[in-house]
């Protein structure tokens, strides 16, 4: 028996991996997070499954039900949205795990940010723009943010940044990100990357609205000069006297073809 902690995507239901897809069908028992993740997905569970909403439930129940799953030698599928390295809830329930002695695995999924990019098509590290990307929030009820861990020291590198879990604060994260980046500075805000409703606000600091995030929470802040930047340089990656291992280039390459 095996619990599978599963990476159910940002909210379309064919960004999930053949991993993960064929792990549902595989187990007779599947947690959800009912508030994110789509029910189309839980049609690949198989006939008969027990399929159990966790949205409502405690860690404890949560613990509970896999526990019972455990005792039957099912194996769960247990499904978070996005993907399960980030604000999953996932470590807490595999620290109970292992105190139980109840296996458990994990498939990655498509993050949440990856799918806000893929909605601006944008590249979100450029040459000579950025490199980096943060992932971050704000502090909330469900978790404060460690000290020294804040915009303005993440701002500080000009990396462009990911902010989840904060579209209802968006005043207070433009105040803060504005001496860093300048009021210019583009800015996107993405609700529902994926879904069928998704919608893109466009802006820069400056001329940002900032009511559009009123009422709402499953949002992602997307800030940096990376977005929609047309002047940046050209990766070496691709240029034609770029000496390669799959591209060896002049009369001494550094990696001799069929090296």
């Amino acid at each position: 028996m095996t619990v599978h902690f599963i990476g159910a995507g940002p909210g379309a239901a064919d960004l999930i991996t053949l991993r993960g897809r064929d792990l549902i069908a595989a187990s007779p028992v599947c947690l959800f997070a009912g508030s994110l993740v789509p029910e189309a997905l839980l049609a690949h569970c198989p006939p008969g499954a027990r399929i159990v909403n966790t949205a409502p439930l405690s860690l404890d129940a949560i613990i509970t039900e896999i526990a019972g799953a455990h005792a039957k030698g099912q194996d769960v599928a247990r499904l978070h949205s996005g993907d399960l390295s980030v604000w999953s809830a996932m470590g807490e329930q595999q620290r109970r795990l292992r105190a139980l002695g109840i296996p458990y695995d994990v498939t990655p999924g498509v993050p949440s940010f990856a799918a806000a990019a893929a909605v601006l098509g944008a590249e979100l590290t450029l040459p000579g723009v950025a490199q980096s990307v943060v992932l971050t929030r704000t502090s909330g009820r469900a978790s404060a943010m460690p000290e020294g861990e804040n915009l303005e020291a993440f701002a500080a590198t000009g990396a462009t940044l990911a902010i989840h879990l904060s579209v209802h604060v968006l005043g207070d994260v433009a105040r803060r990100l504005t001496p860093h980046y300048g009021p210019d500075c583009p800015v996107a805000v993405v609700f529902r990357a994926s879904w069928p409703d998704q919608r893109v606000v466009r802006a820069t600091l400056a001329t940002l609205n900032l009511a559009i995030g009123a009422g709402e929470r499953t949002a992602l802040i997307m800030v940096g000069h990376a977005l929609g930047a047309e002047d940046f340089d050209e990766s070496r990656l691709y240029a034609g006297d770029y000496d390669r291992r799959f591209r060896p280039t002049g009369t001494a390459p550094r990696f001799p073809e069929g090296a």
